[in-house]
């Protein structure tokens, strides 16, 4: 590994040297379609700030409708406003590059003039004066990527962000925005799970590196989640992360966290979560160790 060598405990990993929790909080289900209402969202924030999470991860297109984007970085906001402890040490990690009609479609736009002006506005939503993290949400077909990459090395320059990650790419372009990022680059976002390993070289990668690997959706193949179609089948109960689960007396999800967290130290997971007990119970798996033999017995 490189300088960022990555340096983790059973409870805590790394992101660009900063300290958080082992489990971050991806807290896209508290904005999109079939969120809960507000009260509830704030109580599950809160929830997982009590249970050790201090990586929240969140974007300006985390909205439903078409007349509410930011509603995901304002609702963080509030919660850290409002928390009864110390926040100091929360690193909330924004995102730039996608939009939502408010039809359920995504949109990309990676021109830099855009990404200059949503980082800037995500700062002015979250109340901060530097964003800790801010990672391009998708690289854009239509723009050079080194164009959108260049424009987050100019908002770091700037002191608008602090560190740069990147979202839904591969390894080719990890390696491409080292070259124009240096340090700045620091954690990549892939879809990861259990039934979605097609990104493991790019956790590799990161690994050799010293680059966090956020696995989004990282619940696979066990739990639905926000990005799931809603006519998508309904993950199987009977699997080896079920007979593991229940063997320690815990839940599916939590067995399902520890396997990330045995993949490698670059691994941080970021389970979504709608409710104040969903949050808790993911966390818990920062304490779940599981045997090498146990971990073969995990497949999907």
């Amino acid at each position: 590994m490189n300088e960022q060598t990555i340096r983790t405990t059973r409870t805590t990993r790394t992101i660009g040297g900063i300290p958080v929790g082992a489990i971050g909080l991806g807290a896209m289900p508290l904005s999109v379609e079939g969120r809960p209402d507000e009260t509830q969202a704030i109580a599950t924030l809160h929830a997982a700030l009590d249970a050790g999470v201090r990586l929240i991860d969140t974007a300006d297109s985390y909205h439903w409708h078409a007349d509410e984007v930011g509603h995901n970085e304002r609702l963080i906001a509030r919660a850290l406003a409002t928390y009864g402890g110390d926040t100091a040490d929360v690193l909330v990690a924004g995102k730039g590059g996608r939009g939502r009609p408010g039809d359920g479609s995504w949109t990309v736009n990676g021109d830099p003039r855009h990404l200059r002006r949503a980082a800037e506005a995500s700062a002015a939503r979250l109340g901060v004066d530097a964003i800790g993290l801010y990672q391009l949400h998708k690289p854009d077909p239509g723009v050079p990527f080194a164009d959108s990459v260049g424009a987050l090395r100019d908002l770091a320059d700037a002191g608008t962000i602090r560190t740069v990650g990147l979202s839904n790419v591969d390894g080719a372009q990890v390696r491409a925005a080292r070259e124009i990022l240096g340090d700045r680059l620091v954690s990549v976002q892939n879809r990861f799970s259990p039934a979605h390993q097609d990104t493991r070289d790019t956790l590799d990668l990161c690994t050799e590196l010293g680059l966090a690997f956020l696995p989004w959706s990282p619940l696979g193949g066990i739990s639905l989640s926000a990005v799931d179609d809603p006519t998508a089948p309904t993950p199987p109960t009977a699997t080896p992360f079920h007979a593991l689960a229940a063997a320690h007396g815990v839940s599916p999800q939590q067995v399902c966290l520890a396997w990330h967290l045995a993949q490698s130290p670059a691994v941080l997971p970021i389970p979504g979560a709608r409710r104040p007990s969903s949050i808790r119970d993911s966390a818990a798996a920062a304490h779940l160790t599981l045997t090498p033999a146990e971990l073969a017995t995990l497949q999907l």
